[in-house]
């Protein structure tokens, strides 16, 4: 079955230009597209959808306040934050209404389906290194936790499961935790699996925004104290 892109951008030509990439692809279709985050949640109430990619800067309702709204839904399509520019403050807000991941709008198009795909199995296309360098950068804009990390969320974490938490908040690929814990890299994905699970999170992405939530990584990428 093809992968169903939805387009969101107020420029048509950058819509056109991306709907010819994908319709050369034979495992998706472009199936609609929308010039605004108003038109976008009109035409997702009548349209099967699995990736939404979703410019920031619109009309009407911007890029982040639409994913939010598409993302609060059940069995919500996938939304991929398109970015002029890179460390920009919308994808930073993109991450935490709920998209997956972002994107350079001028990344190569190889990229740009090879996103699409990972997005599409359940996979998050900003490394996560990445995404902590944007947290790094607007961590004032996170709510305020205190001196001491906000623990509710992480309560129904094992030990085991908030050290890989803190881990892949911090930058490290399975690999690299199973290194670190010296456990196989299989235990390290049922582990991250069982995280998501468990804090309802979409992704590795929402894992790192959490993660500095409540407090468990400090701005910087550093463990807070007691963990």
């Amino acid at each position: 079955m093809s992968i169903r892109v939805m387009l969101v951008d107020d420029q048509v030509l950058l819509r056109t230009g991306f709907r010819m990439v994908l319709a050369a692809q034979p495992d998706m279709e472009v199936v609609a597209e929308a010039g605004d985050g108003v038109e976008a949640l009109e035409v997702l109430r009548s349209t099967a959808v699995d990736v939404v990619l979703m410019d920031v800067r619109m009309p009407k309702l911007d890029g982040v306040e639409t994913t939010r709204r598409i993302c609060s839904q059940p069995d919500a399509p996938k939304v991929l934050i398109l970015t002029t520019f890179d460390l920009d403050e919308y994808a930073f807000s993109g991450l935490k209404a709920g998209a997956s991941g972002f994107m350079l709008k001028d990344v190569p198009p190889a990229e740009l389906l090879g996103a699409i795909r990972s997005v599409h199995s359940g996979d998050a296309v900003v490394a996560p290194s990445t995404t902590r360098r944007l947290l790094d950068r607007f961590s004032p804009m996170l709510p305020s936790s205190g001196k001491d990390p906000q623990h509710k969320e992480l309560e129904r974490l094992t030990g085991r499961e908030r050290e890989v938490m803190m881990l892949v908040a911090q930058g490290l690929s399975n690999g690299e935790i199973a290194a670190r814990l010296v456990l196989s890299e299989a235990t390290v994905k049922t582990h991250v699996g069982r995280i998501l699970t468990k804090l309802g999170l979409r992704d590795r992405v929402q894992v790192v925004v959490l993660a500095y939530e409540t407090g468990l990584v400090r701005a910087g990428g550093g463990a807070a104290q007691g963990f």
